[in-house]
């Protein structure tokens, strides 16, 4: 089984980096996680400011505790003591260097789908840092931009909400989108990506396991 998926995985990985690439993304695929954690660190300059968004593939990969461990500069708002200053150091994060995130889904043909909360994720991704570098298991890739949509919204949002068990909406109570407008609602921001511009600032890294959600 597990034979089975690797090859469908080298066969079918490749052919979506090469979609994104026409969409002016940088792109690789790596079978081994392992390897795309060495080539997203080989990615950024040392002089760099570094942050990323929420992302449990960044997490998953200990991208964070590497980048500190290798002294690079960084803002990481889980270190904030309140609200207030993780709110400040999400701002701050919008004019880093290089900005890590992962993406809810991608699209065969080479487009980033993605919902946020309160939209520093998302915002990052579309300006500000010199540059973005995505990060994200092969599960995330859908067929269409539509499917993309559903993806985000019916399985990477529901799922997301777990980890945080005092956020009062539907799917956190169901495991399943109710398309509600509560206040808690974290699927504020939707954001297609369509095109890398300008050519290379956003960089795909796709990894040939499940990671993530």
């Amino acid at each position: 089984m597990e034979t089975a998926y690797k090859l469908r995985n080298s066969k079918f990985g490749p052919r979506v980096v090469d979609a994104l690439k026409k969409r002016y993304f940088d792109a690789w695929y790596f079978d081994d996680p392992a390897e795309a954690a060495d080539m997203l660190v080989s990615l950024i300059p040392k002089e760099h400011l570094v942050s990323w968004g929420g992302s449990m593939t960044v997490v998953e990969l200990g991208i964070q505790e590497r980048l500190a461990k290798e002294g690079f500069n960084l803002i990481d708002r889980d270190k904030a003591s309140n609200f207030e200053e993780r709110v400040e150091l999400m701002r701050k994060a919008l004019l880093c260097d290089t900005f890590l995130c992962g993406s809810n889904a991608i699209s065969e043909d080479g487009q980033l789908v993605n919902i946020d909360n309160y939209g520093n994720r998302t915002a990052a991704m579309i300006f500000g840092p010199k540059q973005v570098i995505v990060v994200a298991g092969i599960n995330k890739v859908v067929k269409t931009v539509e499917d993309a949509i559903v993806r985000a919204r019916t399985i990477a949002a529901p799922l997301n909400i777990q980890r945080f068990p005092d956020i009062a909406t539907p799917c956190n109570k169901t495991g399943s989108c109710a398309n509600c407008v509560t206040q808690d609602s974290v699927c504020n921001y939707f954001v297609t990506i369509r095109l890398c511009k300008p050519a290379g600032r956003i960089k795909v890294i796709l990894v040939g396991k499940n990671l993530s959600f």
